[in-house]
C-alpha cells in the first residue's frame, strides 16, 4: 500500500482533482501556500468591518421589528 502525504493547507482539492485525472505530475511542487498573520489581518479588515456592520443593521432591524 503507497503511503498518501497529508497536505498542510486546503489544496486537497486540487490533489483531488489531479488524482482523479491520473495525472502522475505534481502540480504544486513542495512549496506550501503560507500568509503571515498580520498580511491576513490587513487584507480581510474591510470584510471584519463588513461583517460588524451587517450584524449593528440586522440587530437594529430586528428591535424595530419585534421592539425588543
Amino acid at each position: 500500500m503507497s503511503e498518501k502525504k497529508t497536505e498542510a493547507c486546503g489544496r486537497c482539492s486540487i490533489t483531488t482533482v489531479v488524482d482523479a485525472t491520473g495525472s502522475d505530475r505534481d502540480v504544486l511542487g513542495e512549496e506550501r501556500i503560507e500568509v503571515e498573520e498580520g498580511e491576513m489581518r490587513r487584507a480581510s479588515a474591510h470584510h471584519v468591518a463588513a461583517s460588524r456592520a451587517k450584524g449593528w443593521f440586522d440587530s437594529l432591524g430586528e428591535r424595530l421589528i419585534y421592539g425588543r
